[in-house]
């Protein structure tokens, strides 16, 4: 897998944000501040990745995404580590991400990864997303945060 840097985000990577983040305006809201950066496998696109400095030594992840033909192979893994090494290699020394209650499978991955639970934001899905999101057959309401301290 070949991970680049991106400038811009393309049609197809804005598409996979949205896997991730079904809201155009939360997206719109930290693509453009975001560090950027692309996943390929032969030359196709399998996963987008967007960290951005929180605190001083502080980076999101705000959004990691894999396509959904390429899930369960690994390359979400790839990209928690890839975002390891990189805050490290520029300093830093936490690592954050959040994500919804009902994603199971990110929970999962995450905790996995040495990621651990912060907080919880009750109702945040309820009170900055106009429509219900439904996963795993339940309504996403509240917003997992977790970090990783790095060494």
């Amino acid at each position: 897998m070949n991970i680049q840097s991106l400038t811009s985000v393309s049609a197809a990577q804005y598409e996979l944000l949205l896997s991730a983040d079904p809201s155009p305006v939360m997206v719109a809201s930290y693509v453009n501040r975001a560090l950027k950066f692309a996943a390929q496998i032969d030359h196709k696109l399998v996963g987008v990745l967007l960290l951005l400095p929180t605190h001083p030594q502080t980076l999101e992840i705000v959004n990691l995404a894999v396509s959904q033909c390429h899930q369960n192979q690994g390359i979400g893994t790839q990209l928690l580590q890839f975002a390891e090494n990189w805050a490290h290699q520029k300093h830093y020394r936490t690592l954050e991400i959040a994500t919804g209650s009902t994603s199971f499978g990110p929970l999962y991955l995450y905790q996995k990864q040495g990621f651990r639970i912060t907080s919880i934001e009750r109702d945040f899905f309820s009170q900055h997303y106009p429509q219900t999101i439904w996963e795993n057959k339940l309504i996403l309401k509240d917003l997992i945060r977790l970090q990783k301290t790095l060494h």
